[in-house]
């Protein structure tokens, strides 16, 4: 069980997300849940200096999905981050375990493959309650973690960047 509400961070040691890209790949299964993190997580990036423009949200059928749509992301944009957001929900069948441990290793795989931040801002829950308690209700929303954290990646990235190889 969460105990620290996910929305509470400290706006002073997150960089600024000026002149940023990012990519919110949402997924449409629960999106009374889903749509609530896609919100905390654009608020979030243009509080921090993202531009609307920059900001480019695309949404997928189920989180099963959302490692296609980042590679989609990551492939056909100029990116700095991508920020995947779903809610897998458990079930009575194993189902649940087959998404969770694809979409972590898919999203893991992109992230590597593009050599850029790729956020994985899935909640999986036991229940509907849990779900939304992390999508805006009294333990925060996952949408601006994974916000914070993708900006705080993609400024890690270009720090890097400024020391390349010769």
């Amino acid at each position: 069980m969460a105990t620290q509400n996910l929305s509470q961070y400290r706006p002073e040691e997150v960089p600024s997300a000026k002149g940023m890209k990012v990519g919110v790949v949402v997924s449409e299964w629960n999106s009374e849940i889903t749509f609530a993190l896609r919100d905390g997580a654009v608020e979030t990036l243009l509080r921090h200096g993202a531009a609307n423009d920059d900001v480019i949200v695309r949404y997928v059928p189920g989180s099963f999905e959302l490692t296609v749509g980042a590679q989609l992301m990551a492939g056909y944009t100029t990116v700095d981050a991508v920020i995947c957001l779903g809610c897998v929900i458990q079930g009575e069948t194993p189902h649940f375990d087959y998404i969770c441990q694809g979409v972590a290793f898919g999203l893991t795989q992109v992230s590597v493959n593009f050599e850029i931040p790729v956020i994985f801002g899935v909640l999986t829950t036991l229940n509907k309650e849990q779900a939304h308690e992390r999508s805006g209700g009294r333990l925060g929303n996952k949408g601006v973690e994974a916000a914070v954290t993708a900006i705080k990646m993609a400024n890690l990235k270009l720090h890097f960047q400024r020391f390349e190889k010769s």
